[in-house]
């Protein structure tokens, strides 16, 4: 949350396209990715924690997110404030994200300076100190953090509402920031517990992307990550399971603060699984096809360009790089003078045509071709290949999964996304939630 955004990207379409990607483990069983890109003298270096809102225990939802703010306190060796500020003082920049499954720390220097970079992660690894008066600060800050961000936004209650009603039994229902109530109640002990149970090399990836050499990295990662002892706290991540859902559930959510309506809607979707991609494929360019792009997707052709325009803003969109089922969502802000329940019954039409016809060729090979240049564009963003590898590794998939993808994407037919339409977009597993002004009060 505060320090934190998801990024999905995609990969090159060939091999002969492919990043030069070394991967290994250290003795304590912490996995090491490095990119190689020689172009510019500049690394990132990044540390993923296979943990994040999901793994946090019953009652203590936000803690993950606090702890990622806590990181940045001192250690034995580094006052409150000074990893930040040695960062800088190097000429580069640092900062940290947490999500469901992982929470991650990276910061973007010049080459030469990445055995310091390791040197300040791994210190603050294992050698966190927390006082009553940082735990006091960093909890108002991120109470502050849920006003701003949420609380002061119908949208985003919508979502958590939405999510809530979504996942009523895993713990992904459960907002990253946390609940407010349970916020208030995070305490010392709650942040140390957190730190010691998850954060040890063997429940860490680092990747290392820029003009760097896999041996050298290999050496400083040793001599920095090697000699932290692995923790024996690391067990398997079994979450609670979700149970069928046979019934679509429905929200509106009603606040003066609403100057624009829309209907939205996110069905249960299933993830990317190590060595069977193929679904999710499906899924991501069934994205595409419906809402990825404001003038020639099917929501766009025929909810705002259609002879009876509905709608001034439509999308869709694929949550599926995470451990567990994720959603797919799709979005629709009507004309003025245009209903909800108008906006939404357009919508279900576009989706049931879709369904039963299918997408037209030409659609279909534009998105494919659009993918294979994102896929060859993205290879600019070192920043980016880092994020794609990192996330990866924490939920489950592998170096040779993301390698993979490219060309699972390119080998999705027609029929594999008109199948996993048919399977995904059934109403009776989605949440569909409404946001409205405020009812006017009538006088007597």
């Amino acid at each position: 949350m505060l320090r934190n955004a998801i990024v999905l990207c995609f990969l090159a379409a060939t091999p002969a396209l492919a990043e030069e990607v070394t991967s290994f483990e250290l003795g304590n069983g912490m996995d090491v990715v490095v990119i190689e890109d020689h172009r510019a003298p500049v690394v990132t270096h990044m540390v993923w924690y296979r943990t994040g809102a999901a793994d946090e225990p019953p009652g203590q939802s936000g803690i993950a997110h606090f702890l990622e703010h806590l990181m940045f306190k001192g250690t034995d060796t580094l006052a409150p404030g000074e990893f930040s500020a040695t960062v800088e003082a190097q000429g580069g920049n640092d900062n940290a994200f947490t999500s469901w499954d992982y929470t991650a720390y990276f910061q973007r220097v010049a080459a030469d300076r990445l055995d310091l970079m390791m040197q300040l992660e791994a210190d603050r690894m294992r050698n966190l100190q927390l006082s009553e008066e940082d735990i006091a600060t960093e909890r108002a800050v991120i109470i502050e953090e849920r006003k701003q961000r949420t609380d002061s936004s119908p949208g985003a209650l919508l979502q958590e509402q939405m999510r809530a009603a979504q996942f009523l039994n895993h713990p992904y229902g459960i907002p990253i920031i946390g609940w407010k109530h349970e916020m208030e109640q995070l305490d010392r002990q709650a942040a140390l517990d957190h730190y010691v149970r998850f954060y040890a090399p063997n429940n860490a990836i680092l990747v290392v992307a820029g003009d760097v050499e896999p041996e050298a990295v290999r050496a400083m990662a040793e001599r920095h990550y090697g000699p932290i002892a692995p923790s024996n706290a690391i067990t398997d991540r079994i979450r609670p399971a979700e149970p069928p859902q046979i019934a679509e559930r429905r929200l509106t959510l009603r606040d003066e603060r609403v100057s624009e309506p829309y209907v939205t809607r996110t069905y249960l979707a299933p993830e990317r699984d190590s060595g069977d991609q193929s679904k999710a494929a499906a899924l991501s360019i069934l994205a595409a096809l419906l809402g990825g792009s404001g003038q020639t997707s099917l929501f766009a052709q025929g909810l705002q360009f259609g002879e009876a325009p509905v709608a001034v803003f439509s999308s869709a969109y694929y949550d599926g790089t995470g451990l567990d089922d994720g959603t797919f969502g799709v979005f629709v802000v009507p004309m003025p003078g245009v209903d909800l329940a108008q906006a939404e019954a357009a919508m279900d039409k576009v989706i049931a045509d879709f369904i039963e016809t299918g997408p037209d060729p030409d659609d279909f090979a534009r998105i494919k071709t659009q993918i294979r240049a994102e896929q060859i564009y993205a290879r600019d963003n070192v920043d980016g290949l880092a994020r794609r590898y990192g996330e990866a590794l924490a939920v489950g998939l592998t170096v040779q999964d993301v390698q993979d993808w490219p060309a699972i994407l390119d080998a999705v037919t027609p029929e594999d996304v008109q199948q996993a339409a048919r399977e995904v977009l059934d109403r009776r597993r989605a949440v569909t939630g409404w946001l409205m002004p405020a009812a006017e009060e009538v006088t007597p």
